[in-house]
C-alpha cells in the first residue's frame, strides 16, 4: 500500500493529544476519558448552572481547548441528559477531536437533525477516518476486508448525501473514496470511477493516485498505471515511511508488466544502490534495517526470474536470506524461484520456514498450492484454495489460481500431428502421425478417464500401410507419481491385434526421475514398413534421469523389443545437456547424444542393423518474442550434427534441423507448430526427410 497524505489528515508523528486520537481514530470513550484528566475542578461542581456549564463549555472550545470544553459538556449532560446545545456542542467537539465516527453516530440520534450541510461534513470526516483505518493492517486477519468495506460503506453514504442536495461530490470525498475501493480490492470498481472521474473532466487529488494506479495494475492496465505512477513520484519523491510502500518499486512493476524490461530493471536496480542499508533508529541509538532496501533488492530478483533468469534470481535471494534470515517475504520470493527452477519439494520446504516466520501471510498458503499442483499431490489443493477464498477473495492471486485449478481439474484435450515427406524405404513418401487425446475431470483428486485415438499411415514402395487404432484408458496420480494404462482396439485390417499400454513416471526427489513404459504391439517402435507385413513388438522401455536444475539434465534411456518375426533389438540411448547462454527471454543448450542398438535378425523387410552406433552435437534456442502476462509467442530452433556408424555398412554424418513457433493466445490454449529436416544413412544409402507438425493444446 502506498504511502499517502491527504488534506483530512497526514502520517506524519502527532504533536498532541487531540491530533493522537485522530490519527488512531479514537472512540468517544478514549476522548472522554483523556478530558476527565484536564477538566478543572469547578467545572464538574454540582452547584454549576446549566448555563454556567454550558458558557465554560464553549469558552473553552473557543480559546481552543476542546478537551476541557468536552468534559464541561459531558458534566452538563449528566445533569441535563437531553439539552440540545449541549447534545450539538457535544458532536462538534467530537468531530474536531478526532472521533469522528462517535460524533456521526450521537448526531443521527439528536432529538432534532442537525443542518444538511453540516451532517454532509460529519459523513465526510467519518469516512475520511475510516478510510485511513483500512490502510492498516487489519486486527482480525480472518476478515482482512472489514475495515476497508466499512470504509466504503461511509464513503457511499457521505456521496449520497451530496446526491440529495443536487451536488457533485467534493474532490475530497472522490479521492477517499478510490482509496477505500482499492484497498477494499474492488479494483475493477476503481477504474470505472476513474473513467468517470476523467470523462466529466473531474479532479483527481494527488494523495489519491497511487491508489488508482494500483486499481489499473491489477487490472492488467500497466501502461495506464505508469503515468499515474510517475506523477505520484514527481508529488512524492521520497523518502518514505519504513510502513509504506516505494513508489519506485510500485512503478518499476508496471514498467515489467508493460513489456520495459529495461526500464523496470535500471528503475529497481538503482533503489537497490542508492538506498542505505540502515536507517537511525526511533528514539535509540542502535540504527534499524532499511525495510524500502531489502523490498527493492527482492523486487530486482523477481524481476530476473520473470525474464527467465532463473540462476541469477536464485543466487540474489540466496544471498538475501543469508543476510536477513528472519524475513519471511525473502523466503517467499525464493521458493517461487526453486519452483521455477524445477525443484517443487525445495520450494515447499522453503515455503514452511516462511510460515514458521509469518503464519497469517495467505501469499505463502497460495505459493503452496503451486508445488501440490505441480506434486500431483491434488488433494490438498481444493480445501487450501477454499480457505484462502473464505478469507481473500477479492485478491487477483487467489482469483488467478482459481481459474488455473479449475482448468487442470477439468478437461484436457491434446492434438499433435506430423506429416513428412522424401520418398525413402524407410518411412516411405507422404507419411504422417497423429494422436490426439480428450482427457476427463479429474475424479477424487487422482483419476482421469480418457479416449485415445492413434493414425499412422505411409506410402510405401509395397503399398500404403495404416496403423489405425481408438481406445481408452486410466491415468491415476499420486504425490510425485503419475501412471497410466489404456486399451487401443485396432481400426484397420491390417493391425488385428489390440494394442495393450501401461506406464508410470515417479520422481521421488526435486532431481531424479524414474519411468517404465511397456506395450504388446511396440507402435512406438514398430516402423510402418514392418507393420504393413503384420509384424508387431512387445517392447519394454526403462529410463532415469537426473535434473540438477534448468541449467543440466542427464538422461539414460534402455529399450527392449521382441518383434512377432522373432527379431529381437537391444538399444540404449544417453543424452546430457548443459545451458550455455542465458539473457532475458533468451535461452541456448548445448548437449551430447549417443546411443547404440542391436537386432538379432537382418533377414527382415524392415531396417534391422545387426549393431549401429550414434553420437551427435545438439544445441538449442529457445527465444520469448512477446509476452503479456498469460498471452506468450516463442520460437525455438534445435539443431543436431553427428555420426551414425552402422556395421557392415561404416560410418556417415547425420544432421537435422528444426525450427518451432508456440502461441498461447490466452490461459488453457496453446498451439505450436514446426518445420523440419533430417539426414541420415540407413544401409549405407543416404534419407532425407522434411517434416511438418502441429499441436493444439486445450485445458492447462
Amino acid at each position: 500500500m502506498s504511502a499517502r497524505s491527504t488534506t483530512r489528515g497526514t502520517y506524519s508523528t502527532p504533536t498532541n493529544a487531540a491530533e493522537f486520537l485522530q490519527r488512531r481514530g479514537a472512540t468517544a470513550l478514549a476522548v472522554l476519558t483523556l478530558a476527565s484528566w484536564f477538566v478543572p475542578f469547578h467545572a464538574l461542581s454540582q452547584t454549576a448552572t446549566r448555563d454556567q456549564l454550558l458558557a465554560q463549555a464553549r469558552g473553552q472550545r473557543d480559546t481552543g481547548h476542546r478537551v476541557e470544553a468536552l468534559g464541561a459538556c459531558e458534566a452538563l449532560l449528566q445533569r441535563w441528559p437531553v439539552d440540545r446545545d449541549a447534545l450539538t456542542l457535544r458532536v462538534q467537539l467530537l468531530s474536531e477531536l478526532g472521533a469522528a465516527q462517535r460524533a456521526l453516530e450521537l448526531a443521527r440520534q439528536l432529538p432534532a437533525p442537525l443542518p444538511t450541510k453540516q451532517m454532509i461534513r460529519l459523513e465526510a470526516d467519518a469516512s475520511a477516518q475510516q478510510t485511513r483505518r483500512a490502510q492498516a493492517m487489519s486486527a482480525d486477519a480472518r476478515r482482512p476486508y472489514a475495515e476497508a468495506d466499512r470504509a466504503v460503506a461511509l464513503e457511499n453514504a457521505a456521496a449520497q448525501q451530496y446526491e440529495q442536495l443536487n451536488s457533485s461530490p467534493s474532490a475530497t470525498i472522490t479521492a477517499d473514496r478510490l482509496i477505500a475501493l482499492s484497498d477494499a480490492g474492488l479494483n475493477e470498481l476503481v477504474v470505472r470511477e476513474y473513467d468517470a472521474l476523467r470523462a466529466r473532466n473531474g479532479v483527481l487529488l494527488p494523495y489519491a493516485v497511487s491508489a488508482v494506479a494500483d486499481a489499473l495494475l491489477r487490472q492488467h492496465q500497466p501502461e495506464r498505471a505508469i503515468p499515474l505512477y510517475e506523477r505520484a513520484l514527481r508529488d512524492d519523491p521520497g523518502p518514505y515511511s519504513q510502513e509504506h510502500v516505494d513508489l519506485r518499486i510500485s512503478l518499476a512493476y508496471a514498467y515489467l508488466e508493460a513489456g520495459r524490461y529495461r526500464d523496470a530493471t535500471l528503475l529497481i536496480d538503482r533503489v537497490v544502490n542508492t538506498e542505505p542499508s540502515w536507517l537511525p533508529g526511533r528514539g535509540t541509538p542502535i540504527p534499524q534495517g532499511n525495510a524500502h532496501k531489502v523490498d527493492a533488492a527482492i523486487t530486482a530478483a523477481r524481476m530476473r526470474k520473470e525474464a527467465g533468469l532463473y540462476r541469477e534470481a536464485w543466487e540474489r535471494l540466496q544471498a538475501l536470506r543469508t543476510e536477513g534470515p528472519a524475513n519471511a517475504s525473502i523466503w517467499l520470493a525464493l521458493a517461487a524461484v526453486e519452483r521455477a527452477r524445477g525443484w517443487p519439494r525445495r520450494s515447499e520446504d522453503t515455503l514452511m520456514g516462511a510460515a514458521g516466520l509469518d503464519p497469517d501471510n495467505t501469499a505463502i498458503r497460495l505459493d503452496a498450492i503451486e508445488d501440490w499442483r505441480e506434486l500431483y499431490d491434488y488433494s490438498r489443493v481444493e480445501p487450501a484454495l477454499r480457505e484462502l477464498e473464505a478469507v481473500i477473495s477479492r485478491d487477483p492471486g487467489v482469483q488467478q489460481t482459481r481459474d488455473s485449478w479449475d482448468r487442470q481439474r477439468g478437461w484436457q484435450f491434446d492434438v499433435e500431428t506430423t506429416r513428412g515427406r522424401g520418398g525413402s524405404a524407410n518411412f516411405g513418401d507422404a507419411d504422417h502421425e497423429t494422436q490426439a487425446t480428450l482427457q476427463s475431470p479429474l475424479l477424487a483428486d487422482h483419476w482421469r478417464l480418457y479416449g485415445i485415438a492413434r493414425l499412422a499411415s505411409a506410402d510405401l514402395p509395397e503399398g500404403h500401410a495404416e496403423r489405425d487404432r481408438l481406445g481408452l484408458g486410466l491415468r491415476g496420480y499420486a504425490r510425485g507419481l503419475e501412471a497410466y494404462v489404456q486399451v487401443l482396439p485396432s481400426l484397420d485390417s491390417q493391425s488385428p491385434r489390440t494394442a495393450l499400454e501401461a506406464g508410470l513416471r515417479w520422481s521421488p526427489t526435486d532431481h531424479w526421475t524414474y519411468a517404465l513404459d511397456w506395450s504388446n504391439t511396440g507402435d512406438q517402435d514398430v516402423p510402418l514398413r514392418a507393420h504393413y507385413y503384420g509384424i508387431t513388438a512387445n517392447a519394454l522401455s526403462a529410463a532415469v534421469q537426473w535434473r540438477a536444475s534448468e541449467q543440466s539434465t542427464i538422461k539414460l534411456n534402455a529399450t527392449q523389443d521382441r518383434f512377432s518375426d522373432g527379431n529381437q533389438r537391444y538399444g540404449w540411448d544417453a543424452a546430457w545437456m548443459q545451458r550455455t547462454y542465458t539473457s532475458p527471454w533468451l535461452t541456448f543448450d548445448a548437449g551430447l547424444d549417443v546411443g547404440t542398438t542391436r537386432d538379432s535378425r537382418t533377414d527382415v523387410p524392415y531396417y534391422s542393423p545387426s549393431c549401429a552406433t550414434s553420437a551427435a552435437i545438439t544445441g538449442r534456442l529457445d527465444n520469448m518474442l512477446y509476452q503479456r502476462y498469460e498471452q506468450t509467442w516463442r520460437q525455438r530452433v534445435d539443431l543436431s550434427l553427428g555420426s551414425y556408424d552402422e556395421c557392415r555398412y561404416g560410418d556417415g554424418w547425420t544432421a537435422s534441423a528444426r525450427y518451432s513457433q508456440s502461441y498461447e493466445p490466452r490461459s488453457g490454449l496453446a498451439v505450436s507448430m514446426g518445420i523440419g529436416w533430417s539426414s541420415q544413412p540407413y544401409d549405407g544409402k543416404r534419407d532425407n526427410r522434411v517434416t511438418l507438425d502441429l499441436a493444439i493444446h486445450w485445458g492447462e
